[in-house]
């Protein structure tokens, strides 16, 4: 079976992602801060440093038990850290995982950026890690979110009802996305080209 490393680092021209650590805390709290409602659509707290903190310390829990791959991301154009990203639901006996808990602060969304993430963490899944299923998900409110999921060539699977509850006491409905292997190297000629 395939070892999965929590703590590599993937990265191409555009950004760097760097397995997540303490060190970075600094980095992503004036972003928690200044942008609270960032995270509005995910179950985790945000917008203050206690969430933050707390968001660190599950993450590097489950990154320590290789459960998750949370990565932190560094924009290389400008020059600074953007935000974060993951491998989570994690099952290589299955050769599956989600890509998620993905989020950007504003000023590099719609840059070209969460693109480029994309290409690197799909690229590591299904050529690296030899997994047949990649899942991604969102609230189903979040138009923004879904049409970044369909435009990297992803398909839509469905909503499950009143699935998550978010830290707002509201009951998410959550669509469900997924590319497979056997999709991938279509998937990457037509949306991912010029990523190489």
């Amino acid at each position: 079976m395939i070892e999965l490393n929590p703590y590599q680092i993937l990265e191409n021209k555009r950004v760097r992602l760097e397995p997540m650590q303490w060190d970075h805390f600094s980095h992503l709290l004036p972003i928690c801060l200044e942008h609270p409602t960032l995270l509005r659509y995910s179950p985790p707290n945000f917008g203050t440093k206690a969430a933050l903190e707390a968001y660190f310390e599950k993450n590097l829990a489950l990154q320590k038990e290789k459960r998750k791959c949370p990565w932190v991301i560094y924009d290389k154009q400008q020059e600074a850290y953007a935000g974060s990203t993951s491998y989570l639901n994690i099952s290589l006996h299955d050769k599956r995982l989600e890509i998620g808990s993905t989020w950007l602060a504003p000023a590099h969304q719609r840059t070209g950026l969460n693109r480029n993430c994309k290409y690197l963490l799909l690229t590591h899944a299904f050529t690296q890690l030899q997994i047949e299923r990649v899942e991604l998900k969102t609230d189903l409110r979040n138009e923004q979110s879904r049409k970044a999921i369909l435009a990297i060539g992803a398909t839509y699977e469905g909503a499950l009802r009143s699935h998550t509850l978010l830290s707002d006491g509201h009951r998410r409905d959550t669509a469900y996305y997924s590319i497979l292997r056997s999709e991938w190297d279509t998937i990457r000629e037509r949306v991912f080209a010029s990523y190489e």
